[in-house]
């Protein structure tokens, strides 16, 4: 399976130590030079682990493939649809609420920083999911509180 990867949920993995759940659900982790750009600048939360992650699998992008998008997209985000579809890939993994619907509308199949740590779980790679959604909270990256009640009830947590 190939992943294509946003730069917020790559963020909130990153803060929560769990980078390598993805290559672990997935055969294939990239992402478009913008994403690559986008959380590598100085001063960005997890710069330095992402950088290190990220090597080789940053990936170029062909714009002649088409997506639709809206006014507040982002290059990272756009360039990781286009991506997608240039890849034929199975997931996009973004965590923005308006992209993960902008996404839906060109039929690109997403999953989030929290689907990702509910599917190692059931998957066997991690235990409990509670410890690493704390350690997200606990940072600069915003999760609504209800989406975290709903995260830990799936993961009868």
């Amino acid at each position: 399976m190939i992943l294509i990867a946003d730069s917020s949920a790559l963020i909130a993995l990153s803060v929560c130590d769990s980078l390598t759940l993805l290559d672990q659900l997935f055969k294939e982790v990239l992402v478009p030079q913008a994403v690559f750009d986008e959380c590598i600048k100085p001063g960005k939360p997890e710069a330095e682990e992402l950088s290190d992650y990220l090597k080789g699998k940053v990936c170029p992008v062909d714009m002649s493939h088409f997506v639709y998008l809206d006014a507040y997209a982002d290059a990272g985000e756009s360039e990781a649809m286009v991506l997608y579809k240039q890849k034929s890939a199975d997931k996009l993994l973004i965590d923005d609420k308006r992209g993960r619907k902008v996404a839906k509308i060109n039929n690109i199949s997403t999953i989030g920083s929290l689907g990702v740590l509910l599917s190692a779980k059931q998957a066997g790679l991690i235990k409990i999911v509670k410890p690493r959604l704390e350690k997200i909270v606990g940072s600069r990256v915003y999760l609504d509180s209800a989406l975290v009640t709903i995260v830990l009830e799936m993961a009868n947590e």
